[in-house]
């Protein structure tokens, strides 16, 4: 089953250098066993845009959104066997941020991805 793992935060603030190397020695375990498909960090609000529907017309706002409460910083896509593995990933990859960068809050949300059933699952 493939998930999606979303990092949200409140507060846009940069990586320490010590969670960067802890972050990217875990993405290359993960890469080489396999299970980790593809991540990448985001870029700021404010090189993006929104579009949405409105009353039945195309809306395009320019970033950074005033009304964003959390910010999506990054995301990484993984082929793990269920759930259970899927939580213990996340977890892990949120102690590297309390390991590396005291004081920091966000929130890892992990989405299984619709039709991502693997061989036999």
């Amino acid at each position: 089953m493939r998930y999606m793992f979303i990092i949200k935060a409140s507060q846009a603030t940069e990586p320490t250098p010590e969670l960067l190397e802890a972050m990217h020695r875990m993405a290359q375990r993960e890469i080489q066993a396999g299970r980790m498909l593809d991540d990448g960090g985001l870029m700021p609000l404010a090189m993006g845009c929104q579009v949405s529907v409105e009353q039945g017309a195309l809306k395009v706002t320019d970033g950074p959104f005033i009304e964003a409460k959390e910010m999506i910083g990054g995301y990484a896509i993984f082929d793990l066997p269920g759930g259970a593995e899927a939580l213990a990933s996340a977890r892990e990859f949120m102690q590297l941020h309390i390991d590396h960068m005291p004081g920091w809050t966000g929130t890892m949300e992990i989405r299984a991805i619709a039709g991502s059933m693997t061989h036999g699952g």
